[in-house]
């Protein structure tokens, strides 16, 4: 079914869920590319979903990154920060670079490092410390920069940095940012940011890593131009795509395109630091989107979240394979603590935010000793439950630090900019999708009341339950590993470009064993016997375990992913079960 009507007419599935199909446009549209551009059904499909035009297909599924890439000088002062940043490198100029201590942040000082190395220099890297300095620059830190440097380049951070910034007297700033920007901009040389308000916000999705990848390409134009040899950037793109699905930047347009030829990049582990990281993370095929945003990401985050602030930028710059591997396996231990940390906080959290509700236009939580490092995190499992933009804040000493998540269509980081504003928040910034704030215990309940009534005049408190999305139907017979790889080509998947989601409708369940504390394995075989297996992560979460472990064989309405599985060199088509509804 298509249209209104709720996909194979479950309205409620064990996930809480109503099933949409594509609507009768898309149908149609789905019927053209199939026509038009002689593709198969569930390809296209896929396509119409996305919206892609038949004529527009061909492109679409092997995007070139130079069709998309703008001109660089398209943004504000973007050409002021190019010639300054080839007049310190040219010259020799003691140059320091000032990251945020999360991937993009790390990814983008890398970028810059890279860049200065293949030419013979070197800089100083400063990633400040999450619980002593908080996000950002900050005048002590700009002013000791400046006393030693001759430009400092702000990447990640930097656009609402105005007192820092004025601290760093005598030193040139540029600015390298993508958060959204102020009324007024800070008194930096440059301020290169697509979500400046005086920018037209076409590519306000690039991530910080994207925005310094366009700044060396105009830095490289400039040096061609001089007829000077250019440093290779085209091997920098696993930083720009690990930075752009880490940081959930949506995968449309340039980004697409970026992501994708990063991952070939990637696949060749001439990175020493992501290898090392790739092996710590057990990964033994070439890398996916899912790999940066969950083994990857997570790992290089664990630094600032509860470790060394700097740890995950150095390893991405990292040349040394014998310190890579050090590295690496610091942060995957920082990451196995920092879970246990976030699963702590994460209960505690949820109980208190259940108790409040979920049907206000934001949902939150704050408690006392909830480390600050991994509130981002539980802000995001909140936004999950509830579909409705979530702050978490954990409070220490009076003062609470808080992460925020948004949902699609609530723009969560323009509302903690006006409570900014209105002084209910002392510092805080973000973009649409997620924010960071930081707030006075005495003014916390003021500040989400207020915060929740920005976010309802933006539609926050009319949105319903979360729709799976569901592209058609498939039977296991017709999964192949040949049709997920034809699937893939509409990738990259994540942020902004749902994977397609398939439903195999009335399907009995051949086997189903619990696999550690709530995930389920199972095998799914239809009427004409062909089987899938398949895997629920977290299915004892909801309903959906229980409903699986308990089929007593009726016939069960199947939902999720189409992956292929290479377990053990054999490769193999699999169903990642993300929901189920009986089907009598």
């Amino acid at each position: 079914m298509t249209g209104s009507s709720a996909f194979l007419g479950v309205e409620t599935s064990a996930t809480g869920r109503r099933w949409v199909g594509l609507s009768e446009a898309q149908d149609r549209l789905a019927q053209m590319i199939a026509q038009q551009a002689v593709l198969p059904d569930i390809l296209s499909r896929t396509l119409a979903r996305r919206g892609v035009q038949p004529q527009d297909a061909a492109l679409f599924l092997a995007p070139a990154l130079r069709d998309l890439m703008p001109d660089p000088s398209i943004f504000r002062d973007m050409d002021k920060a190019a010639e300054r940043i080839y007049a310190a490198a040219k010259t020799r100029q003691r140059i320091a670079i000032f990251a945020d201590y999360d991937v993009d942040g790390g990814s983008s000082g890398a970028l810059l490092l890279d860049w200065l190395r293949q030419q013979g220099q070197d800089a100083t890297l400063y990633v400040p410390d999450r619980i002593t300095e908080g996000y950002g620059p900050n005048p002590p830190a700009m002013a000791n920069l400046a006393a030693n440097h001759d430009l400092i380049i702000c990447v990640d951070c930097g656009t609402l940095s105005h007192d820092a910034i004025a601290a760093a007297k005598g030193t040139d700033v540029i600015v390298l940012d993508h958060h959204t920007g102020g009324e007024t901009l800070p008194p930096a040389l440059a301020v290169v940011n697509p979500n400046r308000q005086d920018e037209d916000n076409e590519f306000g999705y690039l991530c910080a890593a994207g925005v310094v990848f366009m700044t060396l390409v105009a830095v490289n134009r400039l040096m061609r131009n001089a007829g000077e040899k250019t440093p290779e950037l085209m091997g920098m793109l696993d930083l720009v795509a690990l930075a752009t699905v880490a940081d959930v930047a949506p995968l449309i347009g340039l980004n697409r395109a970026l992501v994708r030829q990063g991952l070939t990049v990637m696949g060749r582990r001439n990175r020493v630091g992501l290898a090392a990281l790739a092996d710590v993370g057990r990964l033994t095929t070439a890398p996916n989107s899912y790999h940066l945003g969950f083994v990857l990401g997570p790992r290089i985050n664990a630094g600032g979240r509860i470790g060394k602030a700097d740890l995950g930028a150095r390893l991405l710059a990292c040349t040394d394979p014998h310190e890579a591997s050090a590295m690496a396996d610091q942060l995957n231990l920082l990451n196995d603590e920092r879970r246990e940390v976030e699963a702590h906080v994460r209960l505690q959290a949820m109980d208190q935010a259940e108790a409040r509700g979920f049907d206000a236009p934001l949902v939150w939580a704050a408690g006392k000793g909830w480390h600050p490092g991994v509130v981002g995190i539980v802000a995001a499992r909140l936004k999950e439950a509830s579909n409705r933009p979530t702050v978490v804040i954990g409070l220490e000493d009076g003062i609470g630090k808080g992460s925020g998540r948004s949902v699609t269509g609530i723009d969560l980081g323009a509302a903690v900019a006006t409570c900014t504003r209105e002084g209910l928040f002392e510092k805080g910034g973000g973009h649409k999708m997620a924010a960071g704030l930081t707030v006075a215990e005495d003014q916390l309940e003021a500040a989400m009341v207020r915060l929740s009534e920005l976010l309802g005049k933006q539609g926050a408190g009319e949105i319903g339950p979360k729709d799976l999305k569901l592209d058609g139907t498939i039977q296991p017979t017709a999964i192949t590993t040949e049709l997920i790889e034809q699937l893939e080509t509409a990738g990259p998947y994540g942020a902004g470009a749902a994977a397609p989601r398939f439903a195999l409708p009335a399907q009995r369940i051949a086997f189903a064993k619990r696999a550690g504390e709530n995930h389920l394995r199972l095998t799914a075989q239809d009427a004409n016997g062909g089987r899938i297996d398949a895997i629920a992560f977290g299915a004892f979460d909801t309903e959906l375990g229980p409903l699986i472990e308990g089929h007593k064989g009726r016939l069960i309405h199947l939902a999720g992913r189409l992956e292929i599985d290479e377990w053990g060199g054999r490769r193999r088509a699999k169903l990642r079960l993300e929901d189920a509804a009986l089907a009598e």
